[in-house]
Formats: C-alpha cells, structure tokens, sequence
C-alpha cells in the first residue's frame, strides 16, 4: 500500500509514560500508512533543562509558521521534580510559553462513546470548554515572604503616573503572588469563542467570579458583552443561538443540570480545572481532546492529560501497563485532519476520520484500557494494556 503524502506539521514530543505512548502511536498507526512529515522539537524535560527551555519558544515560533502542531504531554516542574531530574531552575509550563506565544484559545471537548455513559446523567452532548490561553496564574510572579513586611502593587505609567497600594503588612512569613492580563488578549479570547460557538452552532456560556474580582475578572466580563453587542449579537440571533454571562459558582450548577451540547467560556485556571471535571465525568481524563486555537488561523493538539507519572514508574520498572492512549491518538488525528483541510489533502483528512473510527469500534467492541473497563463491566469486556490496545486499533485501521 503506497504511504499518504502530507506537508510539515510541528512535532512537540513530551514526558514520561505519554512519550512512551506518543512513540507506539506513530510506529504502530500512523507511520505505516502515512509518511509523517513533522518538523521535531523535544519538549521532554531533560532537554528543556539542558536549553534553557529555549526549545519550546522556538516549538511555538515553529507552530506559527507552519499553522498546525500536535504536541505530547509534558511536566511543569515543582520543587519535587527539580530534584528528581537536577534541574537548573523551576521552569515554567512549556503549555503557557506556547499559548502566550500563539495568543489562542483552548477548546476541550470529551470523546464520547455508546459504551461509556456520563456520570451525570442528565449530559446527553459533548459540552466543550473553552479556555483562555493568556496569563493568570500560568505567567503569575511569585514570591515566598521570609518574614515581617509590607507587600505593595505598583504601577508606573509611560506618562509618569503610577498607582500604588498595599496588598498586605506581613507579620509573619507567608506568600505573594501576582498575576496579569490585556485587554488584547481577552478580546481575542472573546472573538475565538464566538466564531467557534457560530461555527458549531452552540450556545456559549461565559462564567468568571466579577463580584468578588471587581477589575480583574469584570474587565473579562464587561468586554466580552461589548463585543458580542458589537459584533455578535444578530450572528447569533440568525444562527438560533445564545450567549450568556453567568458567575462561576452558578455556572457549575447549571452545567451538572444541563443536557450538554455548549461550550462554556472560562479564565485560564478556570478552564484547567473545569475541563478535568467536565471530562472525568464524561468518562476518563485520557478521553477529552484539546485544541488551541489563534485568532490568527494557527493550530496546535495535544491530550488534555498529563504524563501519567503512576504508570510510567511502573513501566520502569518492567511492568506492563494499561494506559490509555485515544485523547493522545486525537491530538495526532486533528492535527493530520487540519493539515489535510489546509491544503486540500482529502486523503490524509481521510485517514485522520479512520483512525478515529477504528479508535471508538475496538472501544465499543469491548476492547479497552483498565481505566474504562471499571466505567463499563460487562462480560464482553476485555481490558488490555496499551500496546494491546494500539494493537487491536491499528488491525481495525488495517481493513
């Protein structure tokens, strides 16, 4: 069989058990039907460290030229993890040097199957989070107070004006944090989830907490309304859908009484957070895709997963594992799918809906990872490791 042909995607490997997994999916269902074409950057911690995480700028420089990336799992680092791989420093997360850089929205959405149904059983539909990608708490400057002392906010203007205010007299150690935003940034975040609620035809939720955050989360509010009244509000009217601000303690409770099929628009944190609990409901972490998405046409996929640390010190230790790959295999598919819808490669965009197929026929046929055998026990249900699984896909992928 002659391999399908594609143009350069940006290739961003990753850590742990998710790279080990990132490697079997491209030897066992993409490269023996595909002739990848990526341009690779290791992402993995060890070469973070050893670069000075300069490799991952230049990923993201690597993902706006060429407009579609996918990307493996990779570890923010805490104090526990410096000294595990003796780094140089703390590094940030390699997901928010990235999503500064493309200044795009996160869309996650889980990957829904008739053999898993949610635990909330009202949720019919998928329902997508959309989450800023800029700031908060993901570019926040931190400081561990050694004792007694005043902490200030200050601001100097170009003009010489500046304002200042006391945060806090210590009077005893503790710690400080701040974090920022722009108003260009949310306005981007706002225009990506209004095209992307037109384009799906779904209503859009927006939900941040303004009655307590007053400036901070009420400039969020204030100008997502002022562009949906500008630009949005007859699209959406003509289209049959709805936008709507709600506070994010609210918003929880409607979404657990909902049906599903909307997206709900949320901050940074806010989105991290919420998509674990939206996709854990639905069924797995290791089943929810995530894409970002830049208003200026880029793309990049990724799991909406971590690196499954649990597994891969058993994997190290020679033990077989049953980790889940599919919300991995999706980030390659999109990412394949978007390429072929890019330059008009049907077969390649072809490929990427079979290998997706072939991904929900072996689950629904009862073939499956440990974490969704305990979701849905049955006697037809058979759970397997992972290389049993990516096994089982890739001879479903085959006819």
């Amino acid at each position: 069989m002659s391999k399908i042909k594609m143009n350069p995607i940006v290739e961003m490997d990753g850590d742990e058990m998710t790279r080990i997994l990132w490697q079997e999916i491209k030897d066992e269902l993409l490269s023996p039907f595909v002739e990848l074409n990526t341009e690779y950057y290791d992402l993995g911690l060890p070469n973070r460290d050893a670069t000075g995480d300069r490799v991952t700028v230049e990923a993201a420089e690597a993902a706006k030229r060429l407009h579609v990336a996918v990307k493996c799992a990779t570890i923010t680092p805490n104090a526990q993890r410096v000294e595990e791989y003796k780094l140089h420093e703390m590094w940030k997360s390699p997901n928010a040097t990235i999503r500064a850089a493309l200044d795009g929205t996160v869309f996650r959405a889980p990957i829904m199957t008739s053999r898993i149904k949610p635990v909330v059983n009202t949720w019919e539909k998928p329902i997508t989070i959309a989450r800023h990608a800029y700031g908060d708490v993901y570019k926040a400057t931190e400081y561990r107070v050694p004792g007694p002392g005043r902490a200030e906010l200050l601001f100097t203007g170009e003009n010489g004006e500046s304002f200042r205010q006391t945060v806090y007299d210590y009077e005893c150690p503790g710690v400080l944090q701040s974090m920022f935003n722009k108003d260009s940034s949310i306005e981007a975040f706002a225009r990506s989830c209004f095209e992307y609620a037109l384009s799906v035809r779904q209503d859009l939720w927006f939900s941040t907490k303004d009655t307590i955050s007053k400036q901070y989360d009420q400039t969020f509010k204030f100008i997502f309304q002022r562009i949906f009244d500008a630009e949005y509000a007859e699209k959406f009217r003509a289209a049959g859908i709805e936008y709507f601000y709600t506070l994010i303690d609210d918003a929880v409770a409607r979404v657990i009484r909902s049906k599903g099929g909307f997206i709900w628009a949320c901050k940074n944190y806010d989105g991290d957070v919420m998509s674990d609990m939206v996709s854990t409901a639905f069924g797995s972490l290791a089943m929810m895709t995530s894409v970002l998405v830049s208003p200026d046409g880029n793309f990049e996929y990724e799991a909406a997963h971590g690196t499954v640390t649990r597994h891969y010190y058993r994997y190290l230790k020679g033990e077989q594992t049953s980790t889940n790959p599919v919300a991995t295999i999706f980030a390659w598919s999109g990412a394949l799918r978007k390429r072929g819808e890019m330059d008009g490669n049907g077969a390649l965009a072809a490929f990427a809906d079979s290998l997706e197929k072939a991904v929900l026929d072996t689950i629904n046929a009862g073939t499956m990872t440990g974490d969704l055998a305990l979701l849905c026990p049955g006697p037809d249900v058979q759970k397997v490791t992972s290389a049993g699984f990516i096994g089982a896909v890739r001879a479903r992928l085959e006819k």
